[in-house]
C-alpha cells in the first residue's frame, strides 16, 4: 500500500523473480498532528527462486489499487500432453 505503480520494478533473470521498489515518505500535510505514524519508507527488495516448471519468459503482472498481482505461467514441458496411439 501507499507504494506507486512506477516505484515498483519486477524483473526475472536466471530463474529468480526480483520484486523491488521504493516507498516515499508522504509529503507534510499543514494543520494536521499527529500523535504516532508508524509507516515504514525507503527501499525495498524481495527475491523468490522460481519452481522448475515456471515460464519465467511469460510472467505478467498488474498493480491496482495498492496490490501488485504477479502471474507466473507453467512452462509447456511442464503440461501434461496427450499422445494419441495408433493400434494396427
Amino acid at each position: 500500500p501507499e507504494v506507486k505503480k512506477e516505484d515498483v520494478k519486477l524483473t526475472v533473470q536466471n530463474d529468480v523473480m526480483t520484486i523491488s521498489g521504493e516507498r516515499k515518505s508522504e509529503k507534510e500535510e499543514k494543520g494536521k498532528k499527529y500523535h504516532r505514524v508508524e509507516r515504514a519508507y525507503g527501499s525495498f527488495m524481495r527475491s523468490f527462486t522460481l519452481p522448475e516448471d515456471a515460464d519465467g519468459s511469460k510472467v505478467t503482472a498488474e498493480y491496482k489499487e495498492g496490490v501488485l498481482q504477479v502471474h507466473l505461467p507453467k512452462s509447456e514441458k511442464a503440461k501434461p500432453k496427450s499422445i494419441e496411439v495408433k493400434v494396427s
